[in-house]
């Protein structure tokens, strides 16, 4: 909570003024049981004149030329009446000469004296709680704060005094009592901000009170639907919470009001449909955001993509997703595992491409390099490229785990090749 200097320095001015000009200014104020009444009172025409002087100086913003006539005027007064007023006129000086600790001792000074008319001296007890919050003292904000509270007339509590405390209450890492004072603020406004709602939702985060912070997080959906990050949270609270379904539900609204803009959050998104066993869903956004530029077109994407597009049985999808991620790794185990799929669907000629393009690059061990040349000698050989059959099997039966089934391949082509000849 920050106060501009321009607009407290306004307040201020606002606050002399009603001490300075005010007839016969009366209010009367209950105060844990005690009643304050204090009258303002005219300054003698010289004296005046002198103050307002030194007030000119102050709207030039000679604050120097100004401290010294204060400072002077002070010193012969006699009143504690002048006094207060003078202080509070060396307090707004020495804040404008970034004399804070002066300041601050000059405001108490006015207050300590009692003799300001109520609206004036309450309003100054208010301002110091909220200088000392400036000023990071947060024990003595809270202090003097609290020390209003008590004096004031209740309706003269805002929401704003309770945002203030719980603002101090925040740095002092009191989360508890943050809590309690902001929904007090809350519960007392028509319209609440955005940002206490956010300071509510973080002490519920630092103390752990993961159902609150879901409940927060839903009144703040509410009022602000507009922010993407309060939906991301709220659906990884709902995981949290093992209320999967919800956190599905609430992050796949926010995509498709295409609020989900990084990569992070597409990937959670697909990764959520992948455990409710959505496999469609899952591929079909993550495609989207590499080809909507959200998500790297790396190899590992490109297979998660791939992989869900095969669990839900997508196989055109699934071959076209391993060759754009066969295009990119420098390893051969994507096209190999293209390969395994197109050698199911029996499309030798594809098969074969996939096989020599992963024993290229290999980066996968003997057993599948054995197993690469069995199935491309298989290729070949329903193919009717008996040679290149051959040659693929020749390889893998270097292999021990495929040397037994390449000499059976090699067996079976030529008794096939024998029977073509026979017949011809």
């Amino acid at each position: 909570m920050c106060i501009p200097r321009n607009q407290f320095m306004s307040c201020l001015l606002l606050a002399l003024a009603m001490v300075m000009l005010s007839g016969h200014l009366q209010a009367q104020a209950s105060a844990c049981g005690q009643d304050r009444e204090k009258n303002a009172r005219s300054l003698d025409e010289p004296t005046w004149k002198r103050v307002n002087d030194a007030f000119e100086d102050v709207n030039e913003e000679l604050y120097d030329l100004a401290h010294e006539k204060f400072k002077r005027i002070y010193d012969r007064a006699r009143g504690d009446y002048l006094k207060a007023v003078l202080s509070q006129a060396l307090a707004q000086v020495q804040w404008a000469r970034s004399d804070f600790d002066s300041s601050l001792a000059y405001f108490e000074q006015a207050v300590e004296l009692d003799v300001l008319p109520n609206p004036t001296h309450f309003a100054l007890m208010y301002q110091i709680a909220q200088l000392y919050y400036m000023n990071e003292r947060y024990d003595e904000s809270l202090d003097r704060l609290e020390l209003w509270m008590c004096k004031v007339l209740p309706e003269k509590i805002t929401a704003a005094s309770w945002v203030l405390k719980a603002s101090i209450h925040a740095q002092n890492k009191d989360w508890k009592d943050v809590i309690a004072s902001i929904e007090t603020a809350i519960s007392m406004s028509e319209a609440p901000k955005e940002s206490w709602y956010q300071l509510k939702l973080a002490s519920h985060f630092e103390l752990e009170q993961t159902p609150q912070v879901a409940l927060t997080l839903e009144t703040i959906i509410e009022n602000w639907p507009q922010k993407k990050n309060y939906w991301v949270q709220l659906s990884q609270i709902y995981y949290k919470l093992q209320r999967e379904q919800e956190a599905l539900s609430v992050i796949a609204l926010a995509y498709r009001r295409n609020m989900l803009d990084k990569q992070s959050d597409v990937m959670y998104l697909s990764n959520l449909y992948s455990n409710r066993d959505v496999p469609f869903k899952a591929a079909q956004v993550l495609q989207q955001g590499i080809e909507d530029g959200i998500v790297e077109a790396s190899t590992k994407n490109w297979t998660m993509v791939s992989d869900a597009w095969y669990a839900a049985e997508e196989m055109e999808n699934a071959l076209a997703g391993y060759a754009q991620a066969g295009k990119i790794s420098a390893e051969g185990k994507i096209d190999l595992r293209r390969a395994y799929i197109l050698v199911d669907m029996e499309r030798w000629g594809e098969a074969a491409e996939a096989l020599k393009a992963a024993l290229e690059k290999r980066g996968f061990d003997d057993k599948k390099i054995g197993e690469a040349y069995l199935l491309l000698g298989m290729s070949e050989f329903y193919l009717e490229n008996y040679s290149s059959a051959s040659t693929a099997w020749g390889r893998a039966g270097k292999y021990p785990k495929s040397k037994k089934a390449a000499g059976q391949w090699m067996n079976h082509m030529r008794e096939e090749r024998n029977r073509k000849l026979a017949q011809n």
